[in-house]
């Protein structure tokens, strides 16, 4: 398994890591930048739920992908990657009867 902490670190809640470093960092340099992350997080969580509940109901992907207008791959890709997807461009209230 791949670490990206070095082997010695302890994790302490109250100091900054370099993650905290970065999101400093980035939002000196965009003061939107906290609520870019914030939106990215929801991305996520969105399209995890989005598999959970496909799988959860039994339906294909390509069943879903029909009801959401777009193709069986764009929705595996979204189901696997929630990096820079533009959720503006898919519905988002699909219903789907089983």
């Amino acid at each position: 398994m791949l670490s990206i902490m070095p082997r010695n670190t302890t994790l302490d809640p109250q100091e900054p890591d370099a993650l905290d470093e970065m999101i400093v960092e980035f939002t000196e340099a965009n003061p939107a930048f906290p609520q870019l992350l914030l939106a990215a997080e929801r991305r996520r969580i969105l399209l995890r739920t989005l598999a959970e509940q496909r799988k959860g109901r039994k339906l294909s992907q390509t069943r879903v992908a029909a009801a959401m207008h777009t193709s069986q791959p764009t929705l595996a890709r979204l189901e696997t990657t929630a990096a820079d997807t533009k959720l503006s461009k898919r519905r988002t209230g699909v219903v789907v009867e089983t």
